[in-house]
């Protein structure tokens, strides 16, 4: 676990957060706890890393008014839905909506180590992946409008021909024009440059 990752505990029964308090903190774990999810919301930061454990039923805003709420700031953690029995319909619905795991009280210490453990992993490839987009998206700030253009058909999957004819350009500048995209964007092949345009989201996937 990294020293910037804090498991966020939210629920309004003292017992409960007490109990997986001295759980996480014996394990090694950095806690916050939160009586309620209006409080959480309150003083969550913005940039935040690490994971939710939050109950899905509490006074005033529940488990899934939280997670939309997250969703709705653009604050991306992982979050584990703790439920009763009679609330596991509503846990399932987080799940389908993007919650990593749901827990059913009273919880197993080991399972639920073993869902901060995953929670967590999925944060770190998730801090990764936003931190290569943004690596990516820099990269692509330093091409002329030339060269997006010539991006774009590329990842059309338009023939240097065919791009040449579309630019109204001979097919030598369309080399030397891909040649520089390929230098500025850091991609050894066609095939790496597509991909890295795509997964970063720099140009909308092209239609079927």
């Amino acid at each position: 676990m990294q020293s910037a990752d804090t498991v966020f505990i939210v629920d309004d029964d003292d017992a409960v957060r007490g109990s997986l308090r001295l759980l996480l903190e014996t394990s090694g774990y950095r806690i916050a706890t939160f009586p309620s999810g209006k409080v959480f919301l309150e003083q969550l930061p913005p940039t935040a890393r690490g994971c939710v454990i939050i109950d899905v039923r509490m006074p005033e805003i529940g488990g899934l008014e939280v997670q939309q709420e997250l969703k709705r700031r653009g604050i991306n953690l992982p979050l584990i839905v703790m439920t009763g029995h009679a609330d596991v319909p509503l846990a399932v619905r987080a799940m389908k909506t993007g919650a990593t795991d749901f827990i059913e009280k009273p919880f197993n210490d080991d399972v639920m180590c073993a869902a901060i453990e995953r929670a967590l992993q999925l944060d770190h490839e998730s801090q990764n992946e936003r931190a290569n987009a943004a690596k990516i998206h820099d990269r692509a700030e330093r091409l002329t409008a030339r060269e997006r253009e010539v991006l774009e058909l590329l990842v059309a999957g338009q023939p240097n021909k065919v791009i040449a004819h579309r630019m109204a350009i001979s097919p030598r500048t369309v080399e030397i024009h891909r040649s520089r995209v390929m230098e500025k964007m850091e991609a050894r092949t066609l095939s790496e440059l597509v991909r890295m345009t795509l997964e970063s989201g720099i140009l909308p996937r092209p239609s079927a």
